[in-house]
């Protein structure tokens, strides 16, 4: 609607002041501007809605070109009916006398003046109606990439919580006195599942106290027969990242590691920072027989762990998995976004 307004004013101010400002004839040129404008408002009306929107984009060609072959001539002999009938004799009497209605090269001015303007509307309508529908498009794949993120890291959460509540009800029945510290433990993982995980983007070391509280509660699972270290060499206070990106990869590795050996087992998780880059590298021992990889009916999956990259980091990480005989190694590195140095520069 705004559009329609803005467009049809400037054309009418265009026919009457700027032709009016020439001889100063104001009157004569708002009368010829309130018969022009609506002729030509409604020769643009029909083409663009009716014959581009009805045929045109529809694949009626030839029906298209006979209609705007008609209409055109309607059209143009309505105007040239307006300067013929009412201004030439007001205003160049002598037009009729030298000239006829028909006269082939007035009606071509007629038609060029009148569908040059058909033809700036519709440019700009399309333009718009494209850039509109570039915008939906848009919105609706952000739309389509949260829901799959809310999906994918709500498959992080049911069977951890499941397991991390069956150890502390057996510590509960031996009146064990490290219940308390498994329930707290568990009670901040829960609140930074619902409340953190929310963000796009929360500190590392954030996600790295997650990590340690999820490694905790898995310890008391395993005993001393797991041997886990995690280990940051450089300063992360200013490095950002999405929330539960980390924590599959390093519930992948107890899950393929330590709970499918009998013997001890070990992780280790390195994390260190070069320039733009974060490199997270998690290593964790196995059977020859066991293959990490792309998850079971229990987790979120190395694929969905790709696939959450591929949403949140295009075109700004590396993600690999290195399986040898008696081990597995997973290698991520992450690119600090420019957006993010703006945020701390601005801190």
């Amino acid at each position: 609607m705004g559009f329609n307004f803005v467009f049809w004013a400037f054309y009418f101010l265009y026919e009457w002041l700027g032709n009016a400002a020439v001889g100063s004839e104001y009157r004569r040129y708002a009368i010829n501007a309130a018969v022009i404008v609506p002729i030509t408002f409604g020769a643009t009306w029909f083409t663009v809605n009716v014959l581009i929107a009805r045929y045109f984009l529809k694949g009626k060609r030839k029906i298209f070109w006979l209609l705007f072959a008609f209409s055109a001539i309607v059209f143009t002999l309505a105007r040239r009916a307006f300067n013929y009938y009412y201004t030439y004799p007001l205003y160049y009497p002598e037009g009729q006398e030298t000239m006829s209605y028909w006269f082939p090269p007035k009606l071509l001015i007629e038609a060029v003046n009148t569908y040059l303007i058909v033809a700036l509307y519709a440019m700009f309508y399309f333009l718009r109606a494209w850039y509109e529908q570039q915008r939906t498009t848009q919105q609706l794949q952000r739309d389509k990439a949260e829901a799959q993120l809310e999906l994918l890291k709500s498959q992080v959460q049911p069977h951890f919580i499941f397991n991390t509540l069956n150890n502390i009800y057996s510590y509960a029945q031996q009146h064990s006195g490290q219940t308390p510290e498994l329930i707290y433990r568990l009670s901040a993982l829960l609140s930074y599942m619902l409340y953190d995980s929310r963000q796009t983007t929360i500190p590392l070391s954030k996600e790295l106290e997650y990590i340690n509280n999820y490694i905790a509660l898995e310890k008391v699972r395993y005993g001393k027969r797991l041997d886990v270290s995690l280990n940051v060499f450089d300063p992360v206070d200013h490095f950002s990242i999405a929330p539960l990106l980390l924590l599959p990869l390093v519930e992948n590795s107890f899950k393929h590691g330590a709970s499918n050996n009998i013997r001890d087992s070990w992780i280790r998780v390195d994390i260190a920072l070069n320039g733009d880059w974060l490199s997270v590298k998690i290593e964790n021992s196995c059977d020859g027989r066991e293959h990490n990889g792309n998850g079971s009916k229990n987790g979120i999956g190395l694929e969905n762990v790709k696939k959450r990259l591929e949403i949140l980091y295009p075109g700004r990480y590396e993600f690999k998995c290195i399986k040898e005989h008696d081990s597995f190694l997973t290698i991520l590195k992450l690119k600090k976004s420019i957006h993010e140095d703006t945020l701390h520069d601005r801190g």
